[in-house]
């Protein structure tokens, strides 16, 4: 697959991950009415809503993580092929995380208790932000990508008591303890 050819069958893909969120009834852009660069309120109507927030980081960490991944099981493959497949999975996961299914399990274990899922805006920022992961792993030391995951992983977790890796804990195993300390305790 040509480079071309990827970035073309990557947009097609933004695309239909976008609409089917708008088909399932995910907000276009913020319910407030207007876009911003970044909102850093966690606990607010708002989160989730705008091109980026504290959670873009883990979106960067996905693309470190899909490069790695099909770098062990597909490296036979073009890099531009192996990118498209990351962006299927990232949009795959956007549609998969603003399930009703997926939602009320964010608001039950864990401390996200008014989360109502993504804008679409939003996913299809998460999505770029994969992208940029993905690509800068692919041009990156291993260890620069690393040590950017552990960076971005332990600077999350001490602003807002939250990451990609506590997230994934509380999605599948709840423990109260993390939860305790995430809510402050």
């Amino acid at each position: 697959m040509t480079r071309r050819t990827a970035l073309l069958v990557s947009a097609g893909i933004v695309v239909v991950a976008a609409g089917i969120l708008l088909a399932m009834g995910r907000e276009p852009i913020c319910t407030c009415g207007y876009v911003k660069p970044w909102h850093g309120v966690v606990m607010s109507s708002e989160n989730s809503q705008h091109l980026s927030d504290w959670y873009t980081p883990s979106h960067v960490i996905h693309g470190f993580a899909f490069f790695g991944l099909f770098w062990l099981v597909a490296r036979g493959l073009p890099v531009h092929t192996r990118f498209v497949m990351a962006m299927v999975l990232e949009a795959a996961w956007e549609v998969v995380e603003n399930t009703p299914m997926v939602i009320n399990r964010y608001r039950e274990a864990t401390i996200a208790l008014d989360y109502y899922g993504d804008s679409v805006l939003n996913s299809v920022a998460d999505i770029g932000a994969m992208a940029a992961g993905f690509w800068l792993a692919s041009a990156a030391p291993i260890a620069l990508s690393l040590g950017l995951t552990v960076a971005m992983e332990v600077f999350v977790a001490l602003a807002i008591r939250d990451n990609l890796t506590l997230n994934v804990i509380m999605l599948i195993y709840p423990l109260d303890a993390i939860k305790r300390w995430q809510g402050g305790g």
